[in-house]
């Protein structure tokens, strides 16, 4: 590590003009947030694995600033020449640039790795001092990583409208009228997921999101995506010409922005009052309302297209507006909603038949009270050393599960299985050289999904195969009341996540605890396991997206001892019209219907902490469990389910 600092500034002194500090942010040119082998240059450069976090060098220290969900994973990971900024307790990188790097310093950043609205946030902070952001010609960190991976040919594949539930007309011609009603005759799309979701692609260009490196440009006349043509068979350039889509070289895209910009991408293709006879606006159709001649703007989501693509626009001509797909892409259309719940059905079989293989093998191997009785283990550890379970062992049995399930194309992110200590980490990944071996006297906490052709799933159970603590089982019954609270919500339309928030933590709160990250993200249909724009978060800064019908979004409290164990419980969740008695101010309202299904363990809870209002949702809950995952279940796998099932008393 040393080395690389070294070498880097290296580089740094000896760019024009000389760099006072390098900026190497986690994201690609597509601002991802899981992003490929070769585009990982903060995990380069730091030794931080974690998905989030931004490196700062310069020529005296280096340092990282990473959210709550990785403050002990970066602890652990960062060597001594760096130092860990945590966000929210720690000065924002662009704060400490501007008060600790001396006045006119120069701070070099790739303009493709960053976002239009971050950019301008570190050049307003740097002002102050007359410090300047320099965009890098080139990628620095790629100067002086010698082994970076080669770029991967892989190949673009079409998702049949069976999984998609709209054609691609359908969605150009809806984004067309957003253009128009915005006065922009473009748009310029960045973000992997959306250029997937508009055009009904797929691809394995990133590991665990099936998505293809492309850019997109839409405009009132066109449609282009910029990708390696090697990645492009026949069918594929058929497919997307039949569909009014011009493939071009995924260079070509800084290229075309600049044509863009000058009115020149378009010549010679359809007019504007072609295309606008077949749009309407506000119900009257466009060229009769004469709005062609005032359409000059190119749409730019500043929070997903790179810095340097912007630079190339004419910044007084340019709409800076949170991308129109990120909403349409939220709102699952019936489709995608009947394969989201098909998929999380067969997920959780998978689930409850790891969790059925798994009982087994702690009580035949560790000699586990198992999961249904609480008694100490017996400790006779059979064979320990030929069958011992690991956190990576388990975790590849757990995908085994999932593999034998219909539509299976892979896990959606890597799979966090870990005990005890291991569990306080928030997005701990084992590691085979590193992982702990099970162990019956700690807790067990698995986040897990998989991406199937109808749908992506993400779910998250903690279990103990021993006697589980009284202070365990207070703050598992803790987590799974903010859980049910959640689930259990009714708001008015216009709520954001941010307002539901509070719910899942209170019960949390009573006893002086909480957790560091979010309770809810959104998830994709066979797309990125993350999804935006809306989520359910503690931070009042979060995007102020209201929760919609037919959105979805997970529900994940935890409880996290750094050193001794971790919580967590997520389902997802659908975002639904809720019949209510009444109707306050006409706004409608909104309910949760869950869509997750496993059990949750009996002995973790303390029955005496939950309400009887609880105790009838975990019951009605646990009994649609079996019923629904009983098609999948083989008899002893149902007796299990049965019995993990069985309603509880209080």
């Amino acid at each position: 590590m040393a080395d690389v600092l070294s070498s880097l500034r290296s580089v740094m002194a000896s760019y024009t003009p000389p760099l006072d500090a390098l900026i190497v942010p986690s994201e690609d040119y597509h601002q991802s947030e899981y992003v490929s082998a070769r585009d990982k240059r903060r995990e380069f450069v730091s030794g931080f694995t974690g998905s989030a976090g931004l490196a700062l060098i310069t020529m005296n220290d280096a340092r990282l600033w990473t959210d709550g969900r990785y403050f002990l994973q970066a602890t652990q990971q960062l060597s001594k020449q760096w130092i860990l900024m945590r966000i929210g307790e720690d000065p924002p990188v662009d704060t400490w640039m501007a008060d600790n790097l001396q006045a006119d310093a120069a701070i070099g950043v790739d303009p493709w790795c960053v976002s239009v609205d971050t950019a301008q946030r570190w050049e307003r902070a740097f002002a102050k001092k007359q410090q300047k952001l320099v965009q890098t010609t080139t990628n620095l960190v790629d100067e002086v990583w010698k082994s970076r991976p080669p770029a991967e040919i892989n190949p673009v594949a079409v998702h049949p409208i069976e999984f998609t539930g709209r054609s691609v007309g359908e969605k150009l011609k809806s984004l067309r009228e957003k253009l128009k009603h915005e006065k922009a005759h473009g748009i310029i799309i960045a973000t992997l997921d959306e250029v997937a979701w508009l055009y009904n692609i797929r691809g394995t260009d990133v590991s665990y999101c099936p998505v293809v490196h492309a850019f997109a440009i839409v405009t009132t006349n066109s449609a282009f995506i910029y990708v390696d043509k090697r990645k492009v068979s026949n069918e594929v350039s058929s497919y997307l010409e039949d569909n009014g889509i011009e493939v071009r070289d995924y260079t070509a895209v800084s290229s075309d922005v600049h044509l863009l910009a000058s009115n020149q991408l378009d010549l010679g293709k359809a007019t504007d009052a072609d295309i606008l006879k077949d749009i309407k606006i506000d119900g009257e159709v466009a060229e009769d309302i004469n709005c062609s001649a005032n359409i000059d703007l190119i749409w730019v989501d500043p929070g997903s297209c790179c810095y340097a693509l912007y630079s190339k626009l004419n910044s007084g001509k340019v709409l800076l507006q949170q991308s129109p797909l990120a909403l349409a892409k939220a709102i699952k259309n019936p489709v995608e909603l009947d394969g989201l719940k098909k998929a999380h059905i067969r997920d959780g079989a998978a689930v409850v038949q790891y969790l059925v293989w798994l009982d087994k093998q702690m009580q035949e191997i560790y000699g586990a009270s198992g999961y249904f009785l609480e008694v100490e283990t017996s400790n006779k550890k059979n064979n320990l050393e030929s069958k011992k379970l690991t956190e990576v062992s388990v975790s590849d049995k757990l995908e085994s599960f999932r593999a034998s399930k219909e539509h299976f194309r892979g896990l959606s992110f890597p799979t966090i299985s870990s005990v005890g200590p291991n569990a306080a980490i928030m997005h701990y990944a084992p590691q085979v050289e590193t992982c702990a071996d099970l162990n019956p006297d700690n807790i067990y906490l698995f986040d897990s999904g998989a991406q199937y052709l109808d749908g992506t799933t993400d779910i998250t159970r903690t279990v103990h195969f021993g006697q589980p603590s009284a202070h365990e089982k207070a703050c598992y019954t803790a987590v799974l009341k903010g859980h049910i609270a959640l689930d259990n919500a009714r708001f008015p339309n216009g709520t954001n996540g941010h307002a539901l928030d509070i719910l899942a933590r209170v019960p949390l709160w009573k006893d002086g605890l909480d957790y560091r990250h979010g309770t809810g993200h959104g998830i994709g249909s066979y797309l990125n396991v993350h999804e935006g724009p809306h989520l359910i978060s503690f931070r009042p800064q979060a995007r102020n997206v209201p929760l919609q019908a037919s959105m979805t979004v997970t529900d994940e409290p935890g409880y996290y001892e750094d050193g001794s164990f971790g919580i967590r419980l997520e389902n997802v969740l659908i975002v639904k019209e809720a019949d209510t008695k009444f109707n306050f101010g006409d706004k409608g309202y909104l309910s949760f219907e869950h869509i997750t299904w496993a059990p949750y363990q009996r002995k973790m809870i303390d029955l005496s902490l939950l309400m009887p209002d609880e105790v009838d949702w975990l019951n009605t809950y646990h009994s649609r469990c079996k019923d629904i995952l009983a098609p999948f279940m083989s008899e002893s796998e149902m007796a299990w389910l049965t019995k993990a099932t069985e309603p509880i008393g209080v």
